[in-house]
Formats: structure tokens, sequence, C-alpha cells
């Protein structure tokens, strides 16, 4: 996925990518969930079964563990991301969260300056990759 952080905090503004991020690596995790269970539950009908559907239930395991392990690689990605930009969203002056406009995208890095719109100040943001 192509991540432009400048311009999806232009279009949609920082909290609807913020929520949008967590909700993204929440569903992330229920699909980590969900793929623990077929892991589980293709490992006990291996047990159970014998010939080419033993063959089937070690593929069913695999694909299982495979999916899971992006799945969870995917949510710490996106959770961490997003609050670690989230920590950078306050007004150093006046505190105010998440209530900026983007002055400049730095080109070739996940990086923006940005301006309060409570008192003007311009700081920093950068996106953890």
């Amino acid at each position: 996925m192509n991540f432009n952080l400048a311009d999806t905090v232009r279009r949609v503004g920082f909290r609807k990518w913020y929520e949008r991020q967590l909700l993204s690596s929440h569903a992330h995790m229920v699909l980590a969930f969900l793929s623990v269970i077929a892991l589980v539950a293709s490992m006990e009908a291996f047990r159970t079964s014998q010939g080419e559907l033993q063959q089937a239930n070690v593929m069913y395991v695999l694909v299982s563990a495979v999916i899971g392990a992006w799945a969870l690689r995917r949510y710490l990605f996106l959770l961490m991301r997003a609050e670690h930009t989230a920590n950078q969203a306050s007004c150093p002056d006046c505190g105010d969260y998440g209530r900026f406009e983007v002055v400049r995208q730095r080109v070739g890095v996940q990086e923006m300056d940005v301006c309060c719109r409570k008192c003007s100040r311009i700081w920093l943001i950068c996106a953890g990759q």
C-alpha cells in the first residue's frame, strides 16, 4: 500500500487519518485471531485424518500460519505508525492536539511541516516507517 501522510491529512484531516489507521490495524488483529483459530482447527483435523486428507490439512496449517503472521505484523506496523505520528500531533506552544494544516511535504520521506490552527506555530511531523 502506498502511504502518503501529507496528502491524506490534507484530504481528510489528521483525526480522521488516525481513526482510520486504528480501525485498519484492529481489523488486522481480528484477522490474526481468526487465523489462530483456523490454525488450531487445522491441527486438530490433521491429528484425526489419514492419507491425502493429512496432506490437505498440512496445507491448511501452513496457510493459516502464514496469514496469521502477516496479519499480526501488519497490525503492529499500522498501530505503531499511528501512535508514533499521534505523539507528534500536539502543538509545542499551545498544546492543541490534531488541529493543524500541512504547510509543506518533504519529498522522498514521510515528513511534513505543519502549522497550528490556533497559534500559527510551525513544526515537523515525521511518520514512522
